[in-house]
């Protein structure tokens, strides 16, 4: 099967280096001047692109392979569909954002579904940073798509010596986790930037598994999925590191700092995203509101810990 990357950030070069591992991969970009220039993206600096990766800005003739892998940010993704006018049909669609759409409330296998119905639409999720894929660490993601024999056939072909794909039929739990776990990000990151310890940081992110699984399962989404990579596992990864641009976004509200407008934090509008759905459903999600409010600077920190704490006492 070949393969496309749509987009050249980060996560996407990082991608495009891992597949063509296993032979010629296709790699699209708005401006690809700075990628022929240096032969890396400045995006992901220090990882050269292999020989064996065509670099285009051509869209029709990106879109012309069997799987295409669309690497933009979430809010980005429509957009960038809306572009496409060839035909896509019996093609993989397989996206690599996370998050929620603003505009719909519909998670990325949703935007490509509503989009494309002639593909089949998929999801490649989990616990990841771009630059632990461009330099071959070992790394474990979910590969959902709700036709199992097509999550086969992309399972074998993106698959690498260290990259490990656990295929699922759950799309809504996949996309879910993803999304989601970045709102838990921000959170974690407020705590420990405003010095509330690591107690605070491992209720919240207790807590915070809890609505997520609360959610997904309100959705349809299964609880294993929810426990897997997809979830649980990237919930860890980016709640303690400073690699995630979510929990950094966090230590920075936390410290009272300025943060780069230029970077890419999708846990802020997933979290606004996600409020709204709440109001319209009736569900409890206190910490996606919560956070919701506190990246549009309705709130401090020290107000949503308030509120958090205040919350009426219950079972677990």
């Amino acid at each position: 099967m070949s393969v496309s990357v749509l987009g050249a950030g980060a996560f996407g070069t990082a991608l495009a280096i891992s597949l063509a591992q296993n032979g010629p991969v296709t790699l699209w970009a708005r401006d690809i001047s700075d990628l022929l220039a240096t032969g890396e993206s400045p995006k992901l600096p220090g990882h050269k692109l292999p020989q064996n990766i065509q670099i285009t800005q051509d869209l029709d003739q990106a879109v012309t392979n069997d799987v295409l892998l669309f690497s933009t940010p979430m809010q980005s993704l429509s957009g960038l569909l809306n572009r496409i006018n060839s035909d896509l049909t019996d093609k993989a669609l397989v996206a690599c954002c996370k998050g929620v759409d603003l505009r719909t409330g519909r998670g990325p296998v949703g935007i490509l579904s509503a989009a494309k119905p002639d593909a089949t639409a998929a999801i490649l999720t989990g616990p990841s940073f771009a630059d632990d894929i461009a330099r071959g660490l070992p790394t474990a993601l979910t590969l959902a798509c709700s036709d199992d024999d097509t999550g086969k056939q992309v399972q074998h072909r993106l698959a690498t010596p260290n990259l490990r794909l656990y295929r699922s039929t759950d799309t809504i739990g996949a996309e879910l986790g993803g999304a989601l776990k970045n709102v838990m990000a921000i959170a974690c990151g407020a705590a420990i930037g405003a010095g509330l310890g690591d107690s605070a940081r491992a209720a919240l992110m207790t807590r915070g598994f809890a609505e997520m699984t609360r959610f997904a399962a309100a959705q349809g989404a299964r609880p294993e999925t929810m426990a897997g990579l997809s979830g649980l596992g990237d919930l860890a990864l980016t709640c303690t590191s400073e690699l995630s641009r979510n929990y950094r976004l966090g230590l920075s509200l936390g410290r009272k700092q300025a943060f780069d407008p230029a970077i890419t934090v999708e846990g802020a509008a997933t979290a606004q995203a996600m409020d709204r759905i709440a109001i319209d459903t009736g569900l409890s999600l206190p910490i996606c509101h919560a956070v919701a409010a506190l990246t549009q600077g309705r709130v401090t920190v020290d107000d949503v810990m308030t509120q958090l704490l205040s919350r009426p006492l219950k079972e677990e």
